[in-house]
């Protein structure tokens, strides 16, 4: 027996179509490329995104055909995640931050049809054009009288004349909401990229998950600043969520340093905001010397790499915001989980309470994961037991775009990648990728665990651990520490810094000083890289 329920498919446009009819006047802020603020509302960006999607109609651009874009977080960036996804094509956003041969391969693996750009990435656009034969348009994001007069990119449009003779009435198509409506490739992974190829329906459920209060808690009462990049798996689905409870959004646009970031967070009212620890680094970093407070911002979620407990305590202590550990990937739209305490570890004392918010959280609905040891085998949910971390869900993904139906999922789960425990509670938590795990005398090594004491000492901005071959030990970890400018501690200090913070045998056996350690695209840290760097490199005693 079925039930008899309407029969309405999940989609994009509804999202936009709700904050419109309901939250018409939620405010839109965005600090533009040009460096002064734009202000509108979801009536607004409705409307212009009504007009892409018109614009797109009459350059006659199949549905399921990509547009691409390489954008920061702004207004223009908004409405084409609505207008090209709700019309029925692919939203394919593009990390600015990679290579331009990775970024010419992106694009013809996709097959882009129009690039949008930042007028910030016109040197980029200008490298890679001759490069990708598929893109019919190439469109720069801003008005028609800042587009410079010789580019050297054939047929190039400003978005204002490229939509501003639409009419911004427009009827959405009725899709299957199976329908693919976004697309983002990960460089997390071996050989080229690969593509995450997301339907309306992942999305909005996705959206939903992202919203509620155990998770990211938006509403309608909130002034929400992603700084997570749109080009970084759709800004980690805030855009989404916003429109989706009407939320007031302030982007950043390119000014990402300490005090661009402080001073829109006081000007416009956030009360949450969500970004890489290498961001939150550069406004604590702006904060501290200028003696600063927030007046309303009371929370943020950090994911992408994991939060250095210092960075939680001084949010927290100094400056009364609630740290949100997340976790998540590409290939999970992107979110897994996210740090909340249960009821029943409310009354537990902070440092009790520290320990599992160093974690990376709980499933949130509609992700179930495990963790299985080197034969597949399940491992208990005991907070010691590590191993291979898999997950499932509404959102995760199931193949990878133009793989041939080649599935990358063993018996229905998708293989993380990450080595993890699992506590009774539910509480995940990270201590390595498989590829950076340290095996030393039998025993699992966390670099994560080392990195984060290092972390901990005042002069060290940033540290990174690896694993160098022993011919006993199988592997010893050694660090490698970024100081911060002005500040000297030295390896025996470090060393020593160590002492009652973990097991003996776990203490890192050197101390490497590097200038910078080197960072992928989406900062995360290259250990790859670094191993390469130290291809001479000799333990002490060997």
């Amino acid at each position: 027996m079925l039930g008899l329920m309407q029969q309405q498919s999940l989609l994009i446009s509804s999202l936009i179509e709700f904050a419109e009819r309901h939250h018409g006047d939620g405010e839109i802020v965005s600090r533009r490329v040009e460096g002064d603020i734009h202000r509108y509302n979801w009536s607004a960006a409705a409307k212009r995104s009504r007009q892409v999607a018109n614009t797109l109609d009459g350059m006659q651009i199949e549905k399921g055909s990509r547009v691409a874009t390489l954008a920061w977080n702004g207004y223009r960036h908004l409405e084409l995640y609505f207008g090209v996804s709700g019309s029925g094509r692919v939203l394919h956003t593009i990390n600015p931050r990679l290579h331009p041969d990775q970024i010419a391969w992106i694009a013809n693996h996709a097959e882009d049809q129009v690039l949008c750009f930042d007028m910030s990435f016109l040197p980029l656009v200008q490298a890679v054009h001759a490069k990708c034969p598929t893109i019919r348009q190439y469109v720069a994001l801003c008005d028609a009288d800042k587009l410079p007069a010789d580019t050297g990119i054939p047929g190039l449009v400003s978005y204002e004349a490229w939509i501003g003779q639409q009419s911004d009435r427009y009827t959405w198509p009725e899709l299957d909401e199976n329908t693919a409506c976004t697309l983002c490739y990960t460089s997390g992974t071996t050989g080229n990229p690969k593509g995450a190829l997301y339907s309306h329906r992942s999305t909005i459920l996705h959206a939903y998950a992202a919203a509620l209060p155990d998770v990211m808690c938006m509403s309608a009462r909130d002034s929400i600043l992603p700084v997570v990049p749109m080009f970084h798996v759709n800004a980690w689905g805030i855009p989404y969520s916003a429109a989706m409870v009407g939320a007031k959004l302030v982007f950043p646009g390119p000014a990402l340093d300490g005090k661009s970031v402080y001073e829109l967070i006081e000007a416009e009212g956030v009360t949450f905001a969500a970004g890489v620890p290498t961001v939150w680094q550069m406004l604590l970093g702006h904060m501290k010397p200028a003696g600063l407070k927030f007046s309303k911002l009371n929370r943020t979620v950090i994911g992408g790499s994991a939060c250095p407990p210092a960075m939680i305590t001084a949010f927290r202590e100094d400056y009364g915001v609630d740290v949100l550990h997340a976790w998540g990937m590409t290939e999970l739209s992107p979110l897994g989980t996210l740090c909340t305490l249960k009821n029943k570890h409310q009354n537990l004392p902070e440092a009790e309470q520290m320990k599992l918010r160093m974690k990376q959280g709980r499933c949130i609905f509609g992700i179930e994961m495990k963790i299985v040891d080197e034969q597949g085998k399940e491992l208990p949910h005991d907070g010691k037991a590590a191993g291979d971390l898999l997950v499932q869900g509404p959102w995760v993904i199931a193949s990878y775009f133009k793989q041939e139906g080649a599935s990358p999922l063993v018996d229905g789960w998708f293989p993380t990648g990450d080595v993890a425990t699992i506590d009774a509670d539910g509480f995940m938590q990270i201590t390595d990728r498989s590829k950076d795990v340290i095996k030393s005398g039998g025993e699992w090594i966390s670099s994560i665990d080392v990195e984060n004491i290092a972390m901990a000492h005042p002069a060290v901005a940033m540290a990174a651990c690896i694993g160098i071959r022993h011919p006993k030990w199988d592997e010893r970890p050694i660090v490698c520490v970024v100081k911060k400018p002005g500040a000297e501690v030295t390896r025996d200090e470090l060393i020593q810094f160590y002492d009652g913070k973990t097991a003996k045998w776990q203490i890192p056996d050197d101390v490497v000083f590097v200038d910078a350690i080197p960072l992928g695209a989406t900062g995360k840290m290259l250990k790859t890289r670094l191993r390469e760097q130290l291809t001479d490199y000799v333990l002490p005693g060997l």
